[in-house]
């Protein structure tokens, strides 16, 4: 498959990283957690005095070291400004946009698409989030198994031990979050389909 130019892989970066911005816009409105280093993030936003970009991108370090091992520079650059680029842009969101009428159920839904779509298109340009997202592309690329399979049984024990932190419905609301990101995932990005080098 011919690979993407620079000029289209950093357009996607820009483009993916606003999309799952605003993702994550939905679910911090709602007060919503998702799996991932982001549902790390949001919940330690809750219990720390650090705002969700500040703690994302910190979480996310040690996995930017294991994508560049892994992966080479290029992916691990791509993925630093990834993640450097959804930390700013969650932050300062609520310069821009107000939700004045929050439906949880809404929220959930629309934050785990826009996520979902977010992550794909930086997927497929060779770049990612950091976090388990470097570790799920990892395995697909050693085994095969598709990044969705991988990503939602991680979110799932991350939405699971956010039950000592928020209510049952919180969590309900939550999982159903993440799994339709990773239902966009597991649809979209599957490695007999599409084939990238991370070089």
């Amino acid at each position: 498959m011919e690979k993407h130019s620079v000029k289209e892989d950093w357009i996607a970066i820009l483009t993916g990283t606003f999309i799952t911005a605003q993702g994550l816009f939905f679910l911090q409105s709602a007060q919503l957690l998702t799996g991932g280093t982001a549902g790390l993030a949001l919940l330690l936003a809750q219990l720390m005095p650090l705002s969700f970009g500040v703690l994302y991108f910190l979480v996310n370090c040690p996995f930017y070291i294991l994508g560049w091992l892994r992966f080479g520079k290029m992916f691990a650059i791509r993925s630093i400004v990834s993640g450097a680029m959804v930390s700013v842009f969650t932050d300062h969101l609520d310069l821009v946009i107000h939700l004045d009428v929050v439906n949880d159920l809404y929220c959930a839904v629309v934050g785990g698409t826009l996520m979902g779509l977010g992550m794909l298109i930086l997927f497929r340009h060779r770049s990612s989030l950091g976090g388990f997202n470097v570790m799920c592309l990892v395995i697909q690329d050693k085994w095969g198994i598709s990044v969705g399979k991988t990503q939602v049984l991680i979110d799932c024990v991350i939405v699971i031990a956010s039950f000592f932190f928020v209510t049952p419905w919180v969590v309900a609301l939550s999982v159903t979050g993440a799994a339709i990101i990773n239902l966009v995932l597991g649809m979209n990005h599957k490695p007999s389909r599409y084939i990238v080098s991370y070089g």
